[in-house]
């Protein structure tokens, strides 16, 4: 790690992960972006790969700000900032190991219980990727939601309905037709709730896929009848998009839900919760359903899966609501928000 001369340091240890999940994925994308929307602003900092998990907690506290002491600010775009610093444009995403901490070990929850008020009321900026996030961050903060910016995330041009299917279809092995769900294996991704679906799905010939791995700080909920590929890696994801038949997102907790946005940029029908953000990023463009319903669920599945007038009206809805996002557009607001941060310390 070099010592920092460029105005705004970029906490990358989120992005130094080898496996993305939602967090990851936007400090990976902001570490790209920024940089190449303001050439000489940014500095990307990141630690070595064996410090980007768990042992990454020093680095980011202690090495981290001493690396950066010249930047007038420090970039944060994965729930963490160094405590010490003043300087620090935080992204919190949401609120999630506050509000249902039986979802993550009590280390975790505990940690970010004790730190993320910490972090809010020392952050010079805030940003929420949702306007439901900015609600939950003031509310459960304590901070006044006029001071949290909401930047949304984007979706990559490489999730297409072009995108290679085949490839991955070869890959994996997935010889039939399939919904697919992606995400970390957690208890609020509500998985179980499908069973009634997934049954109803293999009767008709369509299987349940999941992309996604198991993180050591996260509860799993029980699994419907599925088969599960773990954590896919980054050039199998668009294919394995583009050959699903629909997306599957029953969440009961998402501060964003990028996973629906890579899903409609595909052309792939959505069906999602009608809880937390997933009806704001959804923006009307996907099939809401209770996630406590099981045969809800279950009929708005099969309906997507072989009502073909609503496939091709969700594949055009899907499509147009995807073209609003943009990681460029989400760098070029973050960056206008850090512009603000770095006004009032002059």
């Amino acid at each position: 790690m070099t010592r920092a001369n460029a105005p705004v340091v970029i906490d990358a240890r989120a992005a130094a992960r080898r496996e993305l999940g939602g967090v990851e994925r936007v400090a990976r994308e902001m570490a790209a972006h920024l940089p190449r929307l303001r050439p000489g602003r940014y500095a990307v900092m990141h630690p070595p790969a064996r410090l980007s998990q768990r042992a990454g907690h020093l680095w980011e506290q202690a090495l981290l700000p001493v690396a950066a002491r010249r930047a007038r600010a420090i970039y944060c775009p994965a729930n963490a900032a160094p405590l010490a610093s003043r300087r620090s444009v935080v992204v919190i995403h949401d609120l999630a190991a506050l509000r249902h901490p039986e979802w993550y070990s009590r280390q975790f929850a505990t940690y970010h219980r004790r730190v993320l008020p910490l972090l809010a009321r020392r952050a010079r900026r805030l940003i929420a990727p949702s306007e439901f996030s900015r609600q939950e961050v003031a509310e459960g903060l304590g901070v006044d939601p006029d001071a949290i910016a909401v930047v949304p995330n984007g979706v990559d041009e490489r999730f297409s309905p072009s995108a290679d299917a085949e490839r991955v279809r070869r890959t994996y092995g997935l010889a039939r037709p399939y919904v697919l769900l992606v995400g970390t294996r957690i208890a609020r991704k509500n998985l179980a709730a499908l069973t009634e679906a997934a049954r109803r799905l293999s009767e008709l010939g369509v299987g349940v896929v999941s992309a996604g791995s198991v993180r050591h700080y996260t509860r799993p909920d029980e699994t419907p009848p599925m088969r599960a590929l773990g954590y896919v890696p980054e050039p199998y994801l668009p294919g394995l998009y583009a050959g699903a038949l629909a997306l599957a997102m029953p969440s009961l907790y998402e501060g964003f839900g990028i996973p629906v946005l890579e899903a409609m940029a595909s052309g792939v029908p959505v069906v999602a919760a009608d809880r937390a953000a997933l009806p704001e990023t959804c923006g009307g463009a996907a099939l809401l359903v209770d996630p406590d319903d099981e045969a809800a669920l279950r009929d708005a599945l099969v309906q997507a899966v072989t009502d073909e007038e609503l496939r091709r009206k969700l594949v055009r809805a899907g499509l147009e609501r995807a073209s609003h996002f943009s990681w460029d557009r989400a760098a070029a607001a973050t960056d206008a928000v850090i512009d603000d941060a770095l006004a009032d310390a002059e």
